[in-house]
C-alpha cells in the first residue's frame, strides 16, 4: 500500500518515471480507485464532464482492399475481422461504391484490408481514386495502412487521406509470433516517422492484452508515441477477442484494461482516449465499459444501453454526444458526423 501511496503523489505532481507506471500495472484492484479517480478528473479538467458515443452503422462502412485474402494470418485474427468488410477489389468498384455513399449521405469509410507479407496494406493502387472522391465529396476517410514506404505515405497525404489508424503494438513477441512478421521495432518506427513526416494525423491503436491475453509490452508502446514526438489528438484502445478455436489465448482481465486506459490519460493528459470497437463482449461488456470511463476516457464505440443508463444515474450531470462514425475522427470533422439523438437512442434502445 505505501508503495501505492507513494506512487499516487508522483501522479498528482505529474512528476512521474517511466519505473513508477511500470509499478502501477503491478498494483491490485483494491489499490487502484484513488487513481481512477485522479484519471477521471484529469479528463474532466480537459475535455469536460462529456462522454463522446459513436456508432458507425451504414453512415461509416468497413472496406477491405483484399477481400478476405491475407498473407499474415495473424494468431488473433486469421482473416476473420475482413470477412465482416465490403470487398471492393479494384479502382472502378472502389469510386463508384464511394460516391454512392456520399449521394446517400454517409460520413465516411475505413478503408482496410488484409496485410502482404511486409505487413503493408496494399492502399498504394487506390489512392489516386480516393484523391479524385476527396475532391468530390466531403467523405471522411480513415485508413489502415500498416507498414509502409516514402511513395504510400506520400500519396496518403496528396491523396487527403483524414486519418492513419496505426497499430502500434511494439512488442517483439507479438511481432514475431502473433504477425508472423519478420520485422523489429525499428520498422514500426520508421513507419510512424515516415507518416509524421508528412504531417498526416496519425492515430495510434494500442490492442490491450495481445499477448496471448496478458499485458505485455503496452508501456513501451505508450513510451514510443512519447519518444517519437507523435502528438496524437487522440489514441483508440482496444482489446484482444481470444479467437475461440486456440487454447493458447485468454480473455484480457476487465481491470487490466482499465489499468492501460488510466495508464494513457496519465501520460497524455490532453489527448483524447476512445474505447474502440474491438474489445471482448458477451458477459464482460459492461464490466469492461464501466471501468473504462471510470479511468479516464472521453469516447467510446458502440456502447452497451446497460452502460449508458447506469452513467447517466452515476453523473446525471454528463453531456453525452452522438456520431455516426468510427471513434477515430478527429474533432474538425465532427459538425459532419453528429447524429440525431433520437436516431442513436433508437439504436441503443434507450
Amino acid at each position: 500500500m505505501h508503495d501505492a501511496k507513494k506512487i499516487l503523489k508522483e501522479f498528482k505532481a505529474r512528476n512521474t518515471q517511466w519505473s513508477s507506471y511500470s509499478r502501477f500495472l503491478e498494483l491490485e484492484e483494491s489499490e487502484l480507485k484513488p487513481f481512477f479517480n485522479l484519471a477521471r478528473n484529469n479528463s474532466y479538467q480537459n475535455f469536460g464532464n462529456i462522454l463522446k458515443i459513436y456508432i458507425p452503422n451504414k453512415n461509416f462502412p468497413s472496406i477491405s482492399v483484399t477481400g478476405s485474402s491475407c498473407a499474415l494470418e495473424c494468431e488473433h485474427c486469421n482473416t476473420k475481422y475482413l470477412d465482416s468488410m465490403q470487398p471492393i477489389l479494384n479502382n472502378v468498384e472502389l469510386e463508384t461504391f464511394l460516391l454512392d455513399l456520399a449521394d446517400k449521405g454517409a460520413v465516411g469509410v475505413l478503408l482496410s484490408g488484409g496485410c502482404d507479407s511486409e505487413g503493408s496494406v496494399p492502399l498504394l493502387n487506390f489512392l489516386d481514386t480516393i484523391k479524385k472522391v476527396k475532391n468530390q465529396t466531403n467523405l471522411i476517410i480513415n485508413t489502415h495502412t500498416g507498414l509502409l514506404n516514402k511513395k504510400t505515405a506520400k500519396k496518403l497525404k496528396e491523396a487527403k487521406i483524414d486519418i492513419v489508424s496505426f497499430d502500434i503494438n511494439i512488442d517483439q513477441e507479438i511481432i514475431r509470433d502473433i504477425y508472423h512478421l519478420d520485422k523489429d521495432l525499428n520498422d514500426y518506427k520508421n513507419a510512424l516517422n515516415l507518416l509524421k513526416n508528412e504531417g498526416l494525423n496519425i492515430v495510434p491503436h494500442l490492442c490491450i492484452g495481445l499477448h496471448y491475453g496478458k499485458l505485455h509490452k503496452e508501456l513501451e508502446s505508450l513510451k514510443i508515441i512519447k519518444e517519437l514526438d507523435l502528438n496524437p489528438s487522440l489514441i483508440v484502445l482496444i482489446a484482444l477477442i481470444p479467437p475461440k478455436e486456440k487454447d493458447n489465448f485468454t480473455r484480457p482481465k476487465p481491470i487490466d484494461i482499465a489499468k492501460i486506459c488510466a495508464l494513457v490519460r496519465f501520460i497524455f493528459p490532453e489527448t483524447e482516449i476512445s474505447l474502440g470497437c474491438m474489445r471482448p463482449r458477451a458477459d464482460v461488456k459492461v464490466e469492461i465499459e464501466k471501468l473504462a470511463i471510470q479511468a479516464g476516457i472521453n469516447r467510446i464505440e458502440i456502447p452497451s444501453t446497460h452502460t449508458i443508463k447506469w452513467l447517466k444515474k452515476v453523473n446525471p450531470e454528463i453531456s453525452l454526444r452522438y456520431f455516426s462514425a468510427c471513434c477515430a475522427i478527429p474533432n474538425e470533422l465532427e459538425n459532419l458526423a453528429k447524429s440525431k439523438d433520437s436516431d442513436i437512442k433508437r439504436y441503443l434502445k434507450i
